[in-house]
């Protein structure tokens, strides 16, 4: 009888390690994405409860401020809105295009806030989508219910105007704003993103004691 060409119990056994470790790999593949779209829906979630309290806290306190004041005092609550998005937007716009290398030198140093801004870095993502799409987006839409505000104030208080072409004027001017202080406030976070870590960084460590 010539030798039998079949595989041989043994060699079957030692297949068995290798397939043990490719179901190992397969079901840990399986629990990181299983993991990782637990934590976007949960990220999802906390992005929804933060937009409805910031916003609805935001218009109700620019309501209530701008009805009981003058029309100046109006423009200055509206110019403060717009200030904050774009003061965020800055700050999104800087952790998404900075280096977390520097921050590891003073990590070692014991710097404060250094562990901070690492974190924040490897976060850049949700700090942009909180910072830029949250707080920015949430100012964009109460300024302009803010500028409804003043021009019904103007109105009031100069009845001769066209409330149509008030309306036009008072929304291209806090449009024409936004976005000239957005669009300047882009090349300033990229070109100093570090100094703006650096600084953030350190005012969330003093509020957060992260160390």
């Amino acid at each position: 009888m010539g030798n039998p060409t079949g595989p041989m119990p043994q060699d079957l056994l030692g297949v068995l390690p290798l397939l043990l470790i490719l179901e190992d790999e397969v079901l840990a593949k399986k629990s990181s994405k299983r993991i990782q779209s637990n934590g976007r829906k949960k990220w999802i979630f906390t992005i929804l409860f933060w937009s409805i309290v910031i916003s609805s806290s935001i218009s109700l306190i620019s309501n209530v401020v701008l009805k009981g004041v003058n029309i100046i005092i109006a423009c200055i609550v509206l110019a403060l809105i717009i200030i904050i998005g774009v003061i965020f937007d800055i700050i999104g716009i800087a952790f998404t295009a900075a280096d977390e290398t520097p921050f590891h030198a003073m990590a070692s140093k014991k710097i404060k806030g250094a562990k901070t801004a690492i974190k924040l870095i490897r976060n850049a993502d949700k700090v942009s989508s909180f910072c830029n799409d949250v707080i920015g987006d949430v100012c964009g839409i109460v300024s302009g219910s803010a500028g409804a505000i003043i021009v019904v104030k103007l109105l009031d208080r100069f009845q001769s105007l066209n409330s149509a072409v008030m309306g036009v004027v008072v929304g291209t001017l806090i449009a024409s704003a936004t976005i000239s202080f957005k669009s300047t406030g882009k090349s300033y976070a990229i070109k100093n993103s570090y100094n703006i870590v650096r600084r953030v960084s350190r005012i969330l460590y003093v509020i957060v004691k992260d160390r």
